[in-house]
């Protein structure tokens, strides 16, 4: 389809970031080819490496797909700045005082999804049309009998109405917007899959769907709507109180008290605030305890979209060949075999069951937080049929790299989160999986010719998430041509350069990843952002468009720094390195010493704790210890950044990463071996996900992830790896 081209940094200066947004949004109606529907097709996709030693090349068998996946839109609008008045609060915590921007509150931690409700009180049809205010102060009223069309994916499994209440108001929490306005809880399948359904609109609605159904609609939203309003009781409270003390005694001591009855009042919901530490020097992070919440489970979604099959692309015979070939990543559109789909318009009348709803096995994982998700990418991974005890799930495909969400937010009480793969990442109704990073045609027709013979290309995900805006993040992801002897089943990778992709999140079919650039940096440069990097938000807040992103660079013995303006970050001539003394347009080579920090990282995250009002860096090295390491930076003065209260609106706070030095290394927690006894690798944060409480906000809370090997078959219930979780706190 296209003949092999220059390499991208040879090409005409690419355009900025934004205009390329703008391109994709009006070509939006013309990027899905669903079956039976005669649209155009546009290309747009990315991809990235394992540790697997497979020698099954990137491939779903059968007939290749003509339809690239959906483009959502990427609007740039940001939220608005973190930046509200201060409050005085004079509390002494050890020495610890702050003040807090203004802002609603983390809601409480919703009962774990394993505890059922045990009574047979049902809120419906007595209490219908009662307002009242849930334990956030958002004001509610019921609604029973009643279903609602426009479902946010994915569906819950709670253990009350009152916790379905809280699902609702945590969703809009960690949206920084209203986009739950209805809740639907289904009592009698306390003990099945699903049970809370949040809505988006009340626009569509049925009555008599065969369950009892418990509703409740915003207070704001159904005065709109022109709801009857029965009245307001004070008996619902003690009533669902009563219902709830059956339960354990973990659920009864949140959900008794989490519906409060109260005169019909309307509300609203502002983003959430920050709690900075006062005084006159950085405070000094000391670990407070941590809890091991375990492996992960996988909650497949049940549905994929049907699209119509194309005739496959083919290399020729001269291009087949062993060793790496950097014009299939350059000179051939994006594949659209491969890429998550979208649901919109045009394929939500496509979606078909799943035949069979596949066991999971993924290396890697690392994350972010995106548009009101919790988003976990992987590297190499592996669909089985239906896996149990007794017997291992038959191999069905493996791709170089998939994405999943968290689902019921688990580890707010201490447990294992559920991971979810979208409805688009689907390519059959059997479970194969058409990869989260897409590759190019050259690279996907590559893998496909050699399979079985041990060489491939896959684009892995091997740093954290960075936010470029409120609603788009960025990975720099590296290229990979893999080469395994099919005796000694030894593999070889090779680093080829990195590509850039664009990620957004919030749709059905699942976070959708772009490869804005083909290659951004290449095989003989410092492997610039693999190890991920850092957004500096400018003076209009978190969310904003200015600013800078900076990204490390790793070498041997430490990492460099570039930074470049986040409508730039798809345009290498735009980045800027530094020195050791300052900035230069001029790439250093791989053996700078320009060190920002020092020591044999393997896996980094840096993040600025608004408590400590320092920056805090978490990681792994290479000496396989399965330790988890901080420092914190030995600032002169506390570091505030440029939009709070106080900050100099002229300065930039990650500038201060090249101006301190760091403090001795510490063990921040010590994680297990896998099963099979080997060392943890694929270490990271996930910040966001304890709301106010969490570090990013000025709380204590830190989620950390990682892979454990387990040695066992891929196939098999505990599968070749598991993604583990932990919390940790950090005073």
């Amino acid at each position: 389809m296209a003949a092999a081209a220059q390499h991208e940094k040879s090409q005409p200066r690419p355009q900025p970031l934004k205009l390329i947004l703008q391109e994709e949004q009006q070509m939006l109606h013309h990027d899905i080819h669903p079956l039976g529907q005669k649209h155009g097709v546009h290309h747009q996709h990315s991809r990235k490496p394992s540790r697997l030693t497979s020698t099954v090349a990137e491939a779903n068998p059968g007939p290749t797909n003509t339809a690239v996946h959906a483009e959502s839109h990427m609007p740039r609008a940001m939220l608005a700045p973190r930046q509200a008045q201060a409050v005085s609060n004079n509390v002494n915590e050890q020495s610890y005082q702050s003040w807090i921007l203004q802002g609603f509150s983390d809601p409480p931690s919703p009962s774990p999804s394993t505890v059922a409700r045990s009574t047979t009180t049902s809120l419906c049809p007595d209490n219908n049309g009662t307002v009242f205010r849930s334990s956030s102060g958002i004001t509610y009223q019921t609604v029973c009998g009643i279903n609602y069309d426009d479902t946010i994916q994915p569906f819950l499994l709670v253990g009350s109405f009152e916790a379905c209440i809280q699902k609702c108001d945590a969703y809009n929490y960690d949206a920084h917007r209203v986009k739950c306005i209805a809740i639907l809880f289904i009592p009698s399948r306390l003990q099945g899959k699903d049970n809370c359904y949040l809505k988006s609109s009340i626009a569509r609605s049925s009555v008599g769907i065969g369950h009892a159904v418990e509703g409740a609609i915003r207070h704001s939203v159904a005065q709109s709507a022109h709801l009857p309003v029965s009245r307001t009781s004070t008996s619902l409270l003690s009533s669902l109180s009563t219902a709830s003390s059956t339960t354990s005694q973990s659920s009864a001591s949140r959900d008794s008290t989490s519906v409060q009855l109260l005169p019909s009042a309307s509300s609203t919901i502002s983003p959430p605030g920050i709690t900075y530490g006062t005084g006159n020097s950085v405070a000094v992070p000391k670990i407070g305890g941590s809890k091991l919440h375990g492996a992960s489970q996988n909650q497949p979604t049940r549905q994929y979209i049907q699209y119509e099959r194309a005739q496959g692309f083919s290399l020729g015979k001269s291009l087949l060949r062993v060793g790496v070939n950097g014009d299939l990543s350059t000179g051939y559109d994006i594949s659209p075999q491969t890429g998550v789909l979208e649901v919109n318009i045009y394929t939500q009348n496509t979606l078909a069951p799943l035949r069979n709803v596949p066991r999971i096995s993924r290396d890697g994982g690392r994350g972010g937080y995106l548009n009101g998700q919790h988003i976990f990418m992987f590297c190499d991974t592996g669909s089985y049929s239906s896996t149990n005890s007794d017997q291992n799930g038959d191999f069905l495909d493996f791709v170089s790299s998939s994405v999943a969400v968290d689902v019921g937010m688990n580890a707010l009480a201490g447990n294992p989160i559920y991971l979810q793969d979208g409805i688009g990442v689907w390519s059959d109704n059997v479970g194969r999986q058409r990869g989260f990073s897409p590759l190019t045609q050259g690279e996907q027709a590559y893998n496909l010719a050699m399979q079985g013979q041990g060489q491939r290309y896959a684009v892995w995900i091997e740093s954290s998430l960075i936010p470029l805006d409120a609603e788009t993040g960025i990975v720099y992801a590296p290229i990979i041509y893999d080469e395994v002897d099919l005796v000694t089943r030894a593999a070889n990778f090779t680093y080829t350069g990195s590509t850039l992709l664009t990620i957004t999140a919030g749709g059905r079919g699942g976070p959708v990843a772009r490869r804005a650039v083909r290659k951004l940096f290449d095989q003989d440069e410092p492997e610039w952002g693999v190890a991920g990097g850092l957004r500096s938000w400018g003076p209009s807040g978190v969310g904003g468009n200015d600013g800078k992103v900076y990204l490390f660079g790793g070498v041997s013995d430490g990492m460099l720094m570039a930074r470049v303006t986040p409508e730039e970050v798809a345009n290498r001539d735009a980045y800027e390195y530094w020195t050791g003394s300052s900035w230069s347009t001029v790439m250093p080579g791989a053996s700078s010493k320009a060190f920002w920090i020092e020591g044999p990282i393997m896996d980094i995250d840096v993040y600025y704790s608004p408590r400590h009002q320092t920056f805090i860096a978490v990681y792994l090295t290479i000496y396989a210890d399965s330790t988890f390491y901080y420092r914190y930076l030995r600032a002169e003065r506390p570091i505030i950044p440029c939009y709070a209260p106080g900050g100099d609106k002229n300065s930039d706070q990650v500038e201060n990463l090249l101006k301190y030095d760091w403090s001795e290394e510490q063990v921040l927690y010590k994680a297990k071996p896998g099963l099979g006894g080997a060392f943890i690798y694929a270490g990271g944060i996930h910040t966001e996900y304890f709301g106010s409480n969490d570090v990013i906000n000025g709380g204590t809370r830190l989620l950390l992830s990682w892979t454990a090997p387990t040695g066992q078959n891929p196939g098999s219930a505990d599968s070749e790896y598991q993604i583990v979780t932990a919390e940790v706190n950090i005073t």
